[in-house]
């Protein structure tokens, strides 16, 4: 069964960071690209940040830009998401996502419908 575990969420203040994880189990993630999605109450979901599967290429949300740094070790099968400078607005789930087809029209080719995607982790920035 291929599964995605993230880990390293939790209640943080303004200005805070936390490290997201994302563990694949069941399959060799090396040949995916990486995708971090959130979804705060009552909105959608959004890409957040992604990176190829060699790790030579990322992709930034504006809003996280110069904050968030993806990164990923294929030998580990695990990824990353360092948060510094954290806002309020940053407090939502965070799902990771691998997919090994690139879907047009989609975040990073990564389709919600598609691909493998783990349980989330709740980030809450708060004062």
């Amino acid at each position: 069964q291929l599964q995605l575990v993230e880990s390293g969420g939790g209640l943080v203040q303004p200005g805070g960071s936390l490290r997201l994880s994302c563990v694949a189990s069941g399959f060799t993630l090396k040949y995916y690209t990486i995708g971090w999605f959130r979804q705060a109450p009552g909105k959608e979901r959004e890409g957040v940040s992604c990176i190829s599967s060699s790790g030579g290429s990322t992709n930034y949300a504006d809003s996280v830009k110069g904050r968030f740094t993806i990164s990923r070790d294929n030998a580990k099968d695990t990824a990353y998401l360092q948060m510094n400078s954290l806002r309020p607005e940053d407090t939502a789930v965070y799902y990771c996502a691998a997919t090994g087809t690139y879907y047009s029209g989609h975040y990073c080719g990564i389709s919600r419908d598609a691909g493998s995607w783990g349980q989330g982790t709740q980030v809450t920035v708060s004062s």
